[in-house]
């Protein structure tokens, strides 16, 4: 098992990643002019990798 710093240490990782694709991506798409809701209850990206990581 691993400790908490290690998973902490992944999770920050993973946020990196997502923060970076997620500005990559709005850079280089196309506005659709509609709005998307974010709901308050929904894992974050860096949250869901961080959980498939742990388990894989």
């Amino acid at each position: 098992m691993l400790s908490d710093n290690k998973v902490i240490e992944i999770f920050y990782m993973a946020d990196d990643f997502c923060n970076f694709f997620n500005e990559t991506v709005k850079k280089h798409s196309i506005e659709d002019g509609k709005k998307h809701r974010n709901k308050p209850s929904r894992l974050s990206d860096a949250e869901m990798i961080t959980i498939l990581i742990m388990f894989r």
